[in-house]
């Protein structure tokens, strides 16, 4: 994209020329594959026969077309933001109450991550749901990410996203609204809450961003101690992706840009490790999504771009230590029981002034509108009804 300097809203229809998607065949075709694993499981990484079959159906079998009249279904738009081009979905509701809902995705998810929450939240009836849970929704894609801009300074930390989307729901006519965000989008949304918490009515998260002090920690319960339990595995045995975006985006952006096989496999492992399955992701994800999300990074060659978001956070994280003040937004939270981050309602209360919702699910995990888009759906309608109601 060129970034033009203006506030202009315009379509963005997604047309990829077929040039890309015979380039994308010839290097499945020609793949160089590494030696099997030399463990029985995915202990060491997707295994092997998973991610050949993966690439092999990817190469025979999946349908981009199929994905991009999707997108451009659901109001295919973009507009500059701080000299950036952002790519987001814009889908209205013909419900005359309903209210405007920004949907934040984070690393490795899309703004496809959310497409089967568009028709529920967006025509609740429809759905066997009640007209009054409506909502308008903005799905927007962050810089360096999707079809959005690349940045090319440094800067695009997750506090000028917040700024960005702010700007971007006032661009488009919402004075106020509600936020929800799970992983990186989380960090947004509350990064929101904290700039302009008179425009964000109220917030959802499927990831809280909780973290216990040492004496929570020594206080903890037996469930909080299992949730300290998960997320120390995370940090130890699942988190080696994040210390390498973190460090070194540019030295694992070459291989990513350049192998769609090494793309899939980097993305596909936290399909692996985070999603509520019994080993095979597959089965609580399709195939052709987990596809299509990877494809929102080898199209527009994003996978470097959008690991340096790690970096410039790792960069930025002095502005965000020491104690905050309780967040004044009202807010909802949902556990799903694959999510590596998880936290209890008494450490939530803590640090929220008002918790509008708190559940702990039975399945979903860290995909969690993809994985349990109706149990999401749900729990975002509970979170925000009584703000409605008022």
């Amino acid at each position: 994209m060129t970034a033009r300097h203006t506030d202009l809203v315009e379509p963005y229809p997604i047309a990829v020329p077929e040039d890309e998607l015979q380039d994308l065949l010839n290097r499945l075709a020609a793949t160089r594959w590494p030696d099997r694993e030399t463990v029985p499981d995915a202990g060491q990484g997707p295994q092997s026969e998973r991610i050949r079959a993966l690439c092999d159906h990817w190469a025979t079998g999946y349908d981009w077309r199929r994905t991009e009249r999707a997108i451009n279904s659901f109001g295919s738009s973009r507009t500059v933001l701080d000299g950036i081009d952002v790519h987001f979905l814009h889908v209205r509701s013909a419900e005359p109450g309903a209210a405007p809902l920004l949907l934040c995705h984070g690393w490795p998810g899309s703004i496809l991550e959310f497409r089967h929450l568009v028709g529920p939240l967006t025509d609740p009836v429809a759905h066997g749901g009640n007209a009054e849970d409506a909502f308008h929704l903005v799905i927007p894609s962050m810089p360096g990410f999707g079809f959005s801009g690349k940045p090319t300074t440094t800067g695009w930390n997750i506090s000028q996203v917040a700024d960005a989307w702010i700007t971007l729901m006032r661009r488009l006519g919402y004075d106020d609204w509600f936020a929800q965000g799970g992983d990186w989008g989380a960090a947004v949304v509350e990064q929101i809450t904290r700039t302009a918490p008179e425009r964000c009515r109220g917030v959802h998260f499927n990831l809280p961003l909780v973290f216990p002090t040492p004496q929570e920690m020594s206080e903890a319960t037996e469930v909080e101690q299992q949730m300290m339990a998960r997320a120390q595995r995370y940090q130890t045995e699942l988190d080696g992706y994040a210390r390498v975006q973190a460090t070194r985006p540019q030295t694992v952006g070459y291989s990513l840009a350049d192998s769609p096989a090494g793309l899939a496999a980097w993305i596909y492992t936290l399909f692996q490790d985070v999603t509520d399955n019994d080993g095979d992701p597959e089965t609580v994800i399709d195939r052709d999504e987990i596809l299509d999300d990877i494809m929102l990074y080898w199209l527009p060659n994003a996978a470097a771009s959008a690991a340096r978001l790690y970096w410039e956070e790792r960069q930025s994280s002095a502005e965000h230590t020491g104690s905050r003040p309780p967040n004044p937004v009202p807010a909802g939270f949902s556990i799903f029981p694959g999510e590596a981050v998880q936290a209890s309602r008494r450490w939530i209360e803590r640090r929220y002034e008002t918790v509008l919702h708190y559940a702990r699910l039975d399945r979903g995990g860290h995909f969690a509108a993809l994985e349990q888009p109706d149990i999401l759906t749900d729990q975002i309608r509970t979170t925000f009804r009584p703000l409605r109601a008022s």
